[in-house]
């Protein structure tokens, strides 16, 4: 446990992060003019098992079930979420407005894909979305701080944070500076993810933030002539973690090429496959309860 006179009240690096007898509140304050419910992340201990598809795919099915959704794209230097919506070339209107108090404040929006879900990525912000984000650290999380007091969000009732891969900084930053009501972590089958997995599931543990459940990307291939499931990377591991840590696996999505296609087209709320249906029920039911 950290000593509170030796804290200098910088988590980020800070080997007890998490786990240290401070208890000061770190959280960032949302845009005056923003309205936020409640906050899901969707994370993962390794990159490409499909965070940015099941943020995607969680988004469209709250927003088909009548809620306001809306996506922080917390990935600043690798964001895919405009692609999946069709959003790519947009760019986010920014400016100055002026408050009921008469106070002038700066304000980014965020854009709205076809179907309606808020959108903010760094891809929005950028004079080209092929240039590089070239930062370290504690730029990058500075940027997904701005992306919480910076944006006016407009009545969300269902914020998801498609955070980076990892524990290290902006996750780190996620958990303390925005309110997050529960995360939901994703896998893929091979037996490496396991540890990867663990490791997600006890940061959140650490930070206090309620795990909702776990999902398995690349979990099979369906036989298009027979309709058999072939498990590709073999058996699937994310049963025994999910009952060494008592939590549920919402869903298992295929490796499906009309998938695939309908994500490089920019067509990710035409797809109607319904393979996150129960985890956005989860959602839905778990933040009643708060």
């Amino acid at each position: 446990m950290a000593e509170s006179n030796n804290c200098n009240h910088q988590c980020e690096g800070c080997a007890s992060a998490g786990n240290c007898s401070e208890k000061t509140d770190f959280r960032e304050k949302l845009h005056e003019g923003s309205c936020v419910k409640k906050v899901i992340g969707v994370v993962s201990g390794k990159g490409g098992v499909g965070k940015s598809l099941v943020t995607s795919l969680l988004a469209c099915k709250v927003s088909k079930d009548g809620y306001r959704a809306a996506i922080l794209d917390a990935d600043i230097t690798g964001p895919s979420i405009p692609t999946a919506f069709g959003l790519s070339g947009e760019r986010a209107e920014t400016g100055t407005m002026t408050m009921a108090d008469g106070n002038q404040v700066d304000f980014i929006k965020p854009v709205k894909s076809k179907g309606g879900v808020q959108v903010m990525s760094m891809n929005f912000l950028l004079p080209h979305e092929t240039d590089p984000v070239i930062w370290r650290g504690p730029v990058i999380s500075g940027a997904v701080r701005q992306f919480w007091t910076d944006v006016v969000w407009d009545d969300v009732d269902f914020m998801f944070v498609d955070c980076p891969p990892g524990t290290g900084d902006v996750p780190l930053t996620i958990f303390q500076s925005i309110p997050v009501n529960g995360i939901i972590v994703v896998a893929s089958p091979q037996q490496l993810v396991r540890v990867i997995v663990e490791k997600a599931v006890k940061m959140a543990n650490m930070m206090n933030v309620p795990v909702l459940g776990l999902i398995e990307n690349m979990s099979y291939v369906k036989c298009p002539d027979c309709g058999k499931e072939i498990k590709i990377f073999g058996d699937n591991n994310i049963d025994g973690i999910a009952k060494d840590y008592e939590l549920k696996v919402l869903a298992r999505i295929p490796i499906e090429r009309n998938m695939s296609i309908a994500i490089d087209n920019g067509e990710v709320e035409d797809l109607n496959d319904g393979y996150v249906d129960d985890a956005a029920s989860a959602v839905e039911s778990f933040i009643k309860k708060i």
